[in-house]
């Protein structure tokens, strides 16, 4: 548990062993923490159990026959060895790793990464546009980052969101589901009945795309102490 100059108390789950994180404002005291956390056991519990029974992943090695996900379908790839610029190319059900010859791990990973994050792009472009209009929020920017424990977040200040480069491997509904979750927090900073009320009247599936995302290896609830 850690104390921090915050609003409301956070529970987390995280992988790869679900360890449980706890951050609660200054003032909150221990059995109210303690209330809190008990409040959670079941969410904290079913966490922790979705990670012991994850497939783990095994170390990428960018080697042909190795599987790789975009938009929630699965590929093989297949290392193509080119004197041109690295690409990827999507062929029935699999994908074409072009790179340079004697490219090593770290360069073949580069390449698939600049290529997946040029995707989600393309990809979250529309559904923000579409939903900062529906939602008539002020976006000023959204960006693209690899993160170990979110699937994204929002700065109301500087009115940004920030999107998880996992999301380009998941179903494009996930994708929308967290756009739509982070743009509400421009509405409400806060996981409360309002926030709550606001996802139910602007997309009544989220939480069944909630659970979809969480039965991978990233968990994190924010509970409000109010």
């Amino acid at each position: 548990m850690v104390r921090k100059d915050i609003k409301n108390l956070h529970i987390g789950v995280y992988p790869p062993d679900g360890r449980v994180r706890v951050a609660t404002p200054l003032l909150v005291d221990d059995e109210a923490v303690r209330l809190a956390v008990i409040s959670r056991l079941e969410w904290i519990n079913r966490q922790r159990y979705m990670f012991q029974e994850q497939e783990r992943q095994s170390v990428r090695e960018y080697i042909s026959k190795e599987s790789h996900y975009f938009q929630g379908r699965r590929y093989l790839l297949e290392i193509i060895n080119t004197d041109r610029e690295g690409k990827v190319v999507l062929k029935n059900n699999t994908m074409k790793l072009h790179v340079p010859k004697g490219s090593d791990v770290s360069q073949r990973e580069r390449v698939l990464l600049q290529w997946y994050r040029r995707e989600l792009r393309t990809s979250a472009a529309p559904i923000v546009e579409k939903w900062s209009q529906r939602l008539n929020v002020d976006l000023k920017e959204y960006r693209i980052r690899r993160m170990k424990t979110k699937w994204g977040s929002c700065n109301p200040q500087a009115k940004r969101i920030w999107l998880n480069l996992e999301l380009v491997k998941k179903p494009l509904h996930c994708l929308e589901y967290i756009i739509v979750h982070e743009l509400i927090h421009l509405l409400e900073r806060n996981h409360n009945e309002r926030f709550q009320a606001l996802m139910d009247e602007h997309m009544p599936q989220w939480r069944s795309y909630r659970e979809e995302l969480n039965r991978k290896p990233l968990a994190h609830e924010e509970w409000n102490s109010d």
